[in-house]
């Protein structure tokens, strides 16, 4: 077993993976930024170890100065959350070189599943359905042209490295791919250090749906089933749910059992995720493969009742599965709500301040994932993320109630502080979304009534 876990990263699930460890026995060391020294945070962690300046790049993403704080605590692993370096491969290689686990995939599986162009192309090669569109990245703008032209329009095009939602730009007609190949490569490569993209159709009415996964490394995997992450902003998601609802058993179960068999035979392990585009026919298409733990988690967790970051260290451990695909039982709906220091009325564009009133909902299968509270500075230099509230129900109509009422509760207050509390109200009362019919356009479609 681990015996310590330096956790590369910050903020709720900094939080959440200390618990897990607290929970196996297992010490944790915290690092935290010049930015986050809040008392309040830190006490989670049996260590904690100051690691630089505010920007990331000095800071969390600072490989060089985690090394150091991991070999001066004595610890013998590090977990990286989900962004920062948690898909980094050469993160992970150093880390081995450096005698430490990274817990997540090896490095090599990593980087071609991080690397979109190798991942659809191994996923093709295992019978995984594909959106029409290039394979390997696009050299030129006119390449970009030509495959736009033969597959029609719209199209979307996409930075092969990378993730979370980020420098994706859709293309409505042949005068605009130019401009935005442009535009995406120079995207890339500011966010990620890397200008190569591709393009596929755009599924302008689509549902997100992906698939829970936890592999060991002796050859055993299991599914979680299912989550809907539909509901989204710039690409990146709102609200998520599980099981996706309104589709058929039959379509759900060969989406989870084709996801199992191809990150098995590609030799994925750790928890993550497969993520799909659904159609209006209930025509599933793979989108991209997230080898590290999800931001919304806490929705598998809350159906199926296994706490899937301590399964994540286990299996980092070297243990084999604790589960079989037979032990897991999917129960009632849950549901999980990003609160967000935004304003939605300015496109959800981050705000800053000093958040004075900070009071939780709580109540029966209410859950809050959380780092922040009364007196928390909301500033430039993170993630926009204040809290995950969390709720389980028998069915989903109860469940939408909870979470209305729960968000109900949910007071947070401040100069300048602004979050997406209201707007998440309002899509849950939109009757397309009680009924599941909603899209990845729902957003959009809410923003232009209130305009």
């Amino acid at each position: 077993m681990l015996d310590k876990v330096l956790i590369a990263n910050r903020g709720e699930i900094a939080v959440r993976i200390a618990r897990a460890c607290r929970e196996l026995g297992v010490r944790s060391v915290g690092v935290y930024s010049t930015a986050d020294r809040d008392p309040v945070v830190l006490r989670h962690f049996d260590e904690v170890v100051h690691i630089g300046p505010p920007a990331g790049r000095r800071s969390y993403q600072n490989a060089a100065a985690l090394i150091e704080a991991a070999l001066h605590t004595g610890a013998d692993a590090i977990h990286p959350g989900y962004g920062f370096l948690s898909e980094d491969p050469d993160f992970a290689e150093i880390c081995a070189d450096n005698g430490l686990t990274f817990i997540g995939p090896r490095p090599d599986v990593m980087s071609d599943l991080g690397d979109k162009s190798t991942a659809r192309r191994l996923m093709r090669e295992q019978g995984m359905p594909l959106l029409p569109g290039s394979v390997a990245a696009l050299p030129t703008a006119g390449k970009a042209r030509e495959f736009a032209d033969s597959i029609g329009y719209p199209v979307i095009i996409k930075t092969v490295a990378g993730g979370g939602g980020k420098g994706m730009v859709v293309v409505d007609s042949p005068a605009d791919i130019e401009r935005a190949y442009g535009e995406a490569r120079v995207t890339a490569l500011a966010l990620f250090g890397d200008d190569r993209v591709y393009l596929e159709r755009y599924l302008a009415r689509a549902r997100h749906v992906e698939v829970q996964l936890l592999c060991d490394h002796h050859g055993n995997g299991v599914h979680l089933g299912t989550r809907d992450c539909t509901v989204q902003r710039r690409h990146q998601k709102l609200i998520e749910e599980g099981p996706a609802p309104a589709l058929a058993p039959g379509t759900t179960d060969e989406m989870a059992s084709t996801a199992l068999r191809a990150a098995l035979a590609v030799g994925f392990t750790g928890v993550g995720t497969v993520e799909f585009l659904v159609d209006a026919d209930e025509r599933y298409y793979f989108m991209e493969i997230n080898t590290r733990i999800q931001v919304e988690h806490p929705v598998t967790e809350m159906i199926t009742g296994i706490d899937l970051v301590q399964e994540q260290i286990l299996v980092a451990a070297g243990y084999p599965l604790r589960l079989r695909q037979d032990d897991i039982t999917l129960r009632g709906c849950a549901i999980e709500c990003r609160v967000n220091g935004e304003d939605p009325a300015r496109n959800f564009v981050p705000t800053a301040g000093t958040v004075e009133r900070f009071i939780p909902p709580g109540g029966p299968f209410t859950r809050v994932d959380t780092h922040a509270f009364a007196g928390y500075r909301l500033g430039p230099h993170y993630d926009s993320l204040l809290a995950k509230v969390v709720i389980w129900a028998p069915d989903r109509e109860r469940a939408l109630n909870r979470m209305d009422r729960a968000l109900r509760e949910f007071d947070v207050d401040g100069p300048g502080v602004r979050t997406t509390i209201p707007f998440l109200r309002q899509v849950l009362a939109n009757p397309d979304f009680r009924k599941a019919e909603h899209s990845t356009a729902i957003v959009d479609q809410l923003l232009d009534t209130d305009g």
